[in-house]
């Protein structure tokens, strides 16, 4: 099950999750105030709610798709990565190094459909998985783009367009992260 919600209804959890969520390493937490004209998408999976929300708020993109991501084997997510890539939405990921040289990552695809791809290896597991789209809107929860998160695990993911404070919190993580990553090897962009 999908649902909108009006911001009021949800603020002080709202609130929460972004005090939470917005924790760059090392800082303190970060608010953002939110307008009436904040709407808010929940999607839980099993049963594609989760992925319906993810597919959504990359088709939204019109400029911009910053992604943060942990598993990516999700081929659907990354053809919809691509489809947004092809009509001109600048995109750029940050992807855990271990998790993109797993077996059924969808990372070396990207890279080789051109994609900029970076991989992240300072720490145990990068697990952030959000997504920024036109500095405005911003998607995330605990849905690794995964096809594991689609049929197996028990996952969230939770959409907020007319964000842009809390989009600015999230891209200045997403830039953090991408500044101490490295690009993918010669290998990943050459194997299938």
């Amino acid at each position: 099950m999908i649902g909108v919600m009006n911001q009021k209804s949800l603020l002080p959890r709202i609130l929460l999750l972004v005090g939470l969520a917005a924790l760059p390493a090392g800082a303190f937490a970060q608010s953002a105030t939110l307008s009436t004209a904040t709407t808010v998408e929940v999607g839980f999976s099993p049963g594609g709610g989760a992925l319906a929300v993810v597919l959504r708020a990359i088709d939204s993109a019109e400029h911009s798709l910053r992604i943060a991501c942990y598993e990516f084997t999700n081929r659907e997510i990354a053809d919809t990565v691509l489809a947004a890539a092809r009509r001109g939405v600048e995109v750029a990921i940050v992807a855990d190094a271990r998790a993109a040289e797993q077996r059924y990552s969808e990372i070396p695809y990207l890279v080789r459909e051109g994609i900029a791809v970076r991989l992240d290896s300072r720490y145990a597991i990068m697990h952030d998985k959000f997504m920024v789209m036109d500095a405005s809107a911003v998607e995330t929860g605990s849905f690794n783009y995964s096809l594991a998160a689609v049929r197996e695990n028990a996952e969230n993911a939770l959409l907020l367009r007319n964000v842009p404070e809390l989009a600015a919190s999230y891209l200045g993580e997403w830039q953090r992260l991408w500044e101490e990553s490295h690009p993918p090897s010669e290998r990943a962009r050459a194997e299938d």
